[in-house]
């Protein structure tokens, strides 16, 4: 089963520490990631910054679109315009279908803000806690949704990706 979890850091530059880790647990074979993308938000900007991890992942990554919409759900929404945003919703309603509702987009939306940053991963098969007793600095705080393979294939359907 897949899993996408989201790693709040309480510091801007956190997340961005995490890529070394997460290179360390995936060679050890105790972590097989999916996908990888990190948010930074300083603390005076109006928007925060994002980054695909594309060193971590091979062939069944996501595509940057998914990064760049669920992002853009989740950050810069007030920022869309009447069309853009009829569009983000209806895309908002098949990432409801599979398991990427508007609880979590909120949920995000309510606990990422300047002065923090995050990490989206999307692994195969992972324990949470696996992964959280490697990352560096302490301080990270797990929000995290579960993706079944029916939903990751859907999620793959929506964004045109193909795994094979």
């Amino acid at each position: 089963m897949s899993t996408l979890t989201v790693w709040k850091f309480r510091t801007a530059e956190g997340a961005e520490s995490v890529e070394a880790a997460l290179k360390s647990l995936q060679k050890e074979g105790l972590v097989k990631i999916l996908d990888a993308a990190v948010v930074t938000w300083p603390d005076r900007r109006s928007k925060p910054k994002t980054k695909q991890l594309i060193n971590l992942v091979g062939a069944g990554a996501l595509s940057g679109t998914f990064w760049g919409m669920l992002f853009g759900l989740i950050f810069l929404m007030p920022l869309l315009g009447a069309a853009v945003g009829a569009a983000a919703g209806a895309l908002g309603g098949r990432l409801a279908d599979v398991g990427i509702d508007d609880d979590f987009i909120a949920e995000v939306k309510r606990e990422v803000t300047p002065g923090t940053s995050a990490l989206f991963l999307l692994t195969l098969d992972e324990v949470p806690s696996r992964i959280s007793e490697s990352l560096p600095g302490g301080g990270a705080e797990l929000l995290h949704s579960n993706l079944d393979p029916e939903r990751e294939a859907k999620l793959r359907d929506i964004f045109g990706d193909d795994t094979e």
